[in-house]
C-alpha cells in the first residue's frame, strides 16, 4: 500500500483499540499525516470511556465528532441526519449542474 486515505480502528475496549492503533501506527509511522490524524469515539451504548486523550507518539490526536467514509457521514452519536442532509446537497447539485443541459431550448427534443 502506497498511501491511505482512511483507516478505521474500531474495539469494544481501550486497551484493544490501544493495540490496534499501536500495530497500524508502527506500519504507517513515516506515511501517517500527523496534522490530519483525528478519532471518533462513538457513543452507541453505555459503556463510555470519557475524555481520555488518544495520542501518535507524543502528539495528542484531535478528536472529531463525525466524519466522511465512503461517501456516507458517520455521526458519534448513531444519528443518520448529517448524512442525510449531506445526500439531499449533492442531489441538488447534481441537478443544478444537469438543469441547464436538461432544459436547453437549443437542444432538438424527439
Amino acid at each position: 500500500m502506497l498511501f491511505a486515505d482512511d483507516i478505521n480502528v474500531v474495539d469494544k475496549t481501550r486497551e484493544g483499540f490501544d493495540g490496534n492503533f499501536e500495530f497500524w501506527r508502527s506500519i504507517l509511522e513515516f506515511r501517517l499525516s500527523r496534522s490530519k490524524t483525528k478519532y471518533m469515539e462513538c457513543k452507541f451504548s453505555s459503556n463510555r470511556y470519557g475524555d481520555e486523550i488518544v495520542t501518535l507518539g507524543d502528539q495528542a490526536i484531535n478528536k472529531s465528532t463525525r466524519f466522511r467514509y465512503i461517501g456516507s457521514i458517520v455521526q458519534c452519536d448513531g444519528e443518520i441526519n448529517g448524512d442525510i442532509i449531506s445526500r439531499i446537497q449533492i442531489g441538488w447539485l447534481k441537478w443544478k449542474k444537469a438543469y441547464d443541459l436538461l432544459c436547453d431550448k437549443k437542444i432538438l427534443k424527439l
